[in-house]
């Protein structure tokens, strides 16, 4: 199934039913009067986030969803059918942007969750509403209100726990193919993930996500190699586990570039946990393994974990620290969502 994190759609609620002007004409009813019924009420447009979907591919072959209008009211008191709702169902993590693609609409996170994008229009009296003491034989009626139409833009950012950010081939993909059941594309090139991956990490008896983007270059927030097309799909994070090229000779600056990039996104990601690795430290020499750990402790000013994805050296203590950080951002944020003022 091929990845898509964005589209466009258009979409239009249904228009309500006029009402309807009739009058009962029975043979044996005398001053028979009005009976004209009511419109049926527009179908309206809805959002539903839903399990089991981690792309917005199907909305890559169809853009258009129109809700069906109300039918027109009757004679008899008849009010007409209301039109059938349309549901775009949208996986977790999907934001629903306006045309403009800055103004959030809405932001479903949990499953089950929908959000109303247009409702439906009303249906229009039929003339038995106009009846009154003044006015026994009212000749008028309402016509149904019309249908919203709108541009709204679909933005999906995966849900995940922890996220794995660094330069190309940085050792992201053999990591999360090392501790996870996912099997992203590995080869010994720049670019070998071309789309997020994401894969569940057991430690210690517990569980948690872990995002892996493409790697990111120096300029990327400018639009360079990849972009930071992808960086979204960490926002949501509560902890990044930034890795670091061991075998590289310019490790101090490419652990600033990796920096440089996520505060030039955005100051949320710039601010968020991480956690440093010198990664492919199988290839490395004791001497060597020193050095550039204490380049590196000196560049970030924190601790710097020593692991090799393809050995397994050093994973259980990173995993460990992953998962105390993930805890301490969870019981933050309960915390936060208790308080009321």
């Amino acid at each position: 199934m091929k990845f898509l994190d964005l589209a466009k759609v258009y979409i239009r609620s249904g228009g309500g039913g006029a009402g309807c002007v009739s009058f009962r004409r029975d043979k044996y009813v005398e001053f028979g009067g009005p009976d004209g019924g009511d419109g049926g009420h527009g179908g309206s447009v809805w959002a539903e986030a839903v399990d089991g979907l981690n792309t917005l591919i199907d909305y890559r072959y169809q853009q258009h969803f129109f809700a069906k209008s109300g039918q027109p009211g009757m004679g008899s008191q008849k009010t007409g059918k209301t039109g059938e709702d349309i549901v775009l169902k949208v996986p977790l993590g999907t934001e629903i942007l306006e045309e403009d693609e800055q103004t959030v609409i809405a932001d479903l996170t949990e499953p089950g969750q929908r959000v109303c994008l247009a409702e439906g229009g009303n249906g229009g009296w039929g003339n038995l509403r106009f009846k009154s003491s003044t006015n026994r034989a009212p000749a008028r009626a309402n016509p149904g209100i019309p249908g919203i139409e709108r541009t709204i833009w679909l933005r999906l950012k995966l849900i995940a726990d922890a996220g794995l950010v660094g330069l190309p081939n940085a050792g992201k993909s053999t990591f999360l193919a090392a501790v996870s059941n996912a099997r992203p594309k590995i080869a010994d090139y720049p670019f070998t993930t071309l789309v997020p991956n994401l894969g569940v990490v057991g430690i210690d008896g517990t569980e948690f996500v872990m995002a892996d983007i493409p790697g990111l270059i120096e300029g990327a927030s400018e639009g360079r190699g990849l972009g930071t097309q992808f960086l979204a799909h960490v926002e949501r994070c509560k902890v990044l586990l930034h890795l670091v090229d061991g075998t590289s000779s310019t490790i101090t600056r490419d652990y600033r570039t990796i920096v440089a990039e996520l505060e030039a996104y955005s100051e949320v990601l710039g601010d968020k946990p991480r956690i440093l690795a010198l990664n492919k430290v199988d290839a490395l020499e004791a001497r060597q393994i020193s050095d550039r750990r204490r380049a590196l402790e000196k560049a970030s000013g924190g601790e710097v974990h020593v692991i090799s994805g393809a050995t397994g050296r050093g994973i259980t203590e990173v995993l460990r620290a992953l998962r105390q950080e993930i805890d301490e951002g969870r019981e933050g944020s309960d915390e936060v969502a208790a308080w009321r003022p």
